[in-house]
């Protein structure tokens, strides 16, 4: 398999690779069977969290053992077709989702500082 190969030789991943894919595009009727039969053939499976809120649907979480396997499971699936739907396979980023939760606190924060001055934006006229 090309990740045996790949763990023999001295190879360096990029920074953004880790265990933890993010996946897109995904019907919204799949099983966590099927995700497992999808995904498992790349290597061993930590766990597999499906999105089932209406934000979330169509969106999983696939935590991989080894992060060589999760590096074969995104060449090979970014694009891979399943009931008419190509998949968009991507490396779990934490900074980015610290991003956006850090914009949250502060607009909140500043929120709250407008109404405690009574400042009100355009916004809110």
């Amino acid at each position: 398999m090309a990740a045996i190969s790949l763990r023999k030789g001295n190879t360096r991943l990029p920074p953004e690779v880790n265990r933890v894919l993010y996946v897109r595009n995904l019907p919204f009727n799949i099983s966590s069977e099927e995700m497992y039969d999808i995904f498992g053939k790349y290597g061993a499976i930590r766990q597999i969290r499906i999105g089932t809120s209406k934000e979330t649907r169509g969106t999983a979480f696939v935590v991989y053992e080894d992060i060589y396997d999760a590096k074969t499971a995104v060449d090979h699936l970014s694009g891979f077709n399943v009931a008419n739907r190509y998949l968009i396979v991507l490396y779990y980023q934490q900074s980015k989702i610290s991003k956006k939760m850090d914009l949250k606190k502060k607009e909140d924060e500043l929120a709250r500082m407008q109404e405690k001055y009574g400042i009100s934006t355009s916004k809110d006229k």
